[in-house]
């Protein structure tokens, strides 16, 4: 069978981590939503997504498919009904169409189709903030899905570990002189990540291959540090996708770092108003404040975006993609993407300069800067400058 993960109708709540890839690449838990998906149906994926980000994420469409709404994540009931989907059938949530079968060149019409309920619990991402709400839930599954009848390698003698059988280290981690609790959640350490001595970890908490956790880092469950990471300071409950740097003293809560951000040194995110009402968030939908039903959130900010030292985010602040902010105060609790300065205002991040520090940003860790992530930048940038002010 042929599966194609396609984006649905959360993309659009999902920016600005949506700008710049589907759906199906976002980080939750210690796995991207489509490297979950291929681990369990033991089967590569491609994708439906926008057609700027289709270069990049091309679509394979074979004789027989099956699409899955990205946005769903593999739940066992799930997983079962999408392995048994046969020609005109559907899974449903509520009024979403969360997957369905199709044949090539196949015309849909959902009313001709058998639909059936989802099975079981369904876990899904419909908001940004579900990123990090639900990635405690997420990693547990992770967990089972990375580690289920596989051996940790030896813990070090040198850890001080409290529930050692929820904690699994990959061949080719460095942990030394750390403290890992695992008895909130487990703790996974991946292939050649690196915790330095004196960190104080707290599960559930994932550390994904070739990330650092600096010395005397204090990092709280919930957290997922991606691929490439640095994480230092004092972290909880936040997700940082992949090759992202929160490398020094200050506080990240509740918050999201796309892919190639960095914060500068004591930079500091606000995860609490100070009279504890609900948070309100930038909605790029509905181009206003939208309410979240939470009283803990931080930071979303998109991929390639940075801050200088001693940055101070408001509680609920949004960065796009590509933006540059420095400066003392608070800035706004939206900043559009390219955009260069802080709260004294901002300017437009040319494309030229932006990616030239993409391309020497990217280099350091050994990837290229394609034609491809230039383009889809340059579409970002074209899409989003209604919400600049120059």
């Amino acid at each position: 069978m042929n599966y194609i993960l396609f984006d649905g109708s959360y993309r659009n709540q999902l920016l600005p981590f949506t700008f710049t890839r589907p759906v199906a690449d976002i980080r939750i838990g210690i796995l991207t939503i489509r490297e979950k998906w291929e681990m369990v149906l033991e089967s590569t994926t491609t994708t439906v997504t926008e057609d700027y980000l289709a270069e990049k994420w091309p679509l394979v469409e074979m004789e027989e498919n099956v699409m899955i709404n990205a946005a769903f994540l593999p739940t066992t009931g799930l997983l079962e009904q999408v392995k048994n989907l046969q020609a005109n059938q559907a899974v449903f949530f509520k009024e979403e169409v969360v997957a369905f079968y199709v044949t090539e060149d196949q015309e849909v019409d959902f009313d001709e189709y058998d639909r059936r309920e989802l099975s079981g619990e369904a876990l899904f991402i419909a908001n940004t903030w579900d990123i990090f709400s639900k990635n405690a839930q997420a990693i547990n599954e992770d967990f089972e899905l990375l580690t289920q009848d596989r051996t940790s390698v030896p813990i070090p003698s040198s850890i001080n570990v409290i529930n050692p059988e929820n904690i699994f280290i990959e061949e080719g981690a460095s942990v030394e002189f750390c403290s890992l609790n695992a008895s909130s959640g487990p703790i996974y350490i991946g292939k050649d990540a690196q915790v330095m001595e004196g960190s104080l970890l707290r599960g559930p908490l994932g550390i994904a291959e070739n990330a650092v956790i600096k010395m005397g880092a204090k990092i709280y469950g919930g957290t997922t540090i991606g691929p490439g990471g640095k994480a230092g300071g004092e972290i909880s409950n936040a997700v940082l996708m992949q090759n992202s740097n929160k490398g020094h003293d200050g506080f990240l809560g509740n918050s999201v770092l796309g892919e190639w951000c960095n914060l500068g040194a004591d930079t500091n995110t606000s995860n609490l108003k100070n009279n504890y009402a609900e948070v309100r968030l930038w909605s790029y939908e509905d181009e206003g404040f939208a309410r979240t039903g939470l009283q803990f959130c931080g930071l979303m900010m998109g991929d390639h975006s940075k801050c200088g030292i001693n940055t101070m985010f408001n509680t609920g602040t949004v960065v796009g993609v590509s933006a540059n902010i420095f400066g003392a105060g608070f800035p706004r609790n939206f900043i559009p993407s390219f955009s260069w300065g802080g709260s004294a205002g901002t300017t437009t991040y040319k494309t030229q300069k932006a990616f030239e520090v993409a391309e020497i940003v990217m280099k350091r860790r050994g990837v290229e800067f394609t034609e491809e992530d230039k383009a889809i930048l340059e579409h970002v940038f074209e899409e989003t400058k209604k919400w600049r002010r120059d």
